[in-house]
């Protein structure tokens, strides 16, 4: 089996939602296996800081989980049109691995939720595409060939897979939304497969 990391930061939980759909759609690619990881959340230096491990959800990623994957999806909640500041702080401390091109080649996606349908889906995948194109990766989107891009009235663009929570974030995530997060983690499962010589 190879490993496909799925790697966010979710702080109401939809987007730990968009994850594990996002997992669901790797393992329906033979041989590809999705391993969810989180990213602490960030703080001032005045606060306790946070323990090694999460009480619930995903285990923090390490320097490990890029090293062993055969492609990534990121996931980040919109702040200000940008990924929140964990997952930028996380992809901050990756210089040794961008230095070793451990990434180098390797397919990746991106996914977000936001409050509003205005409220900077495009820009926040566009902004966690630019650190992956920095590493070397190949990035993936959801092509027009998936109807559901184009029926969609809420979530997901040719970007990357995503929601639209509503003002108080309780819109539950709606079937072309998660038609598209399938999408997205069989679309980068396939073609990690295929770079490393599987059907």
């Amino acid at each position: 089996m190879s490993d496909i990391l799925v790697l966010y930061y979710s702080r109401t939980g939809k987007v730990a939602q968009l994850a594990r759909l996002v997992a669901r759609g790797i393992g329906e690619v033979a041989g590809m296996n999705a391993r969810l990881r989180s990213v602490p959340p960030v703080a001032p230096i005045t606060q306790t800081a946070q323990p090694p491990e999460p009480d619930e959800g995903a285990p923090y990623a390490t320097r490990d989980d890029l090293r062993e994957c055969s492609g990534l999806v990121l996931g980040s909640p919109t702040r200000f049109g940008n990924m929140a500041a964990p997952l930028k702080h996380f992809l901050d401390s990756t210089g040794a691995e961008w230095a070793s091109g451990v990434l180098v080649g390797k397919p990746a996606g991106v996914f977000t939720s936001t409050n509003t349908m205005h409220g900077g889906q495009e820009t926040t995948l566009t902004s966690m595409m630019l650190p992956l194109l920095h590493h070397g990766m190949l990035i993936v989107g959801i092509p027009y060939t998936e109807i559901a891009l184009s029926r969609t009235h809420s979530g997901g663009s040719p970007y990357g897979a995503s929601h639209v929570g509503g003002p108080t974030g309780a819109t539950p995530i709606s079937e072309d939304e998660r038609i598209l997060a399938r999408a997205l983690g069989r679309r980068v499962a396939d073609i990690a497969a295929k770079l490393r010589g599987h059907p």
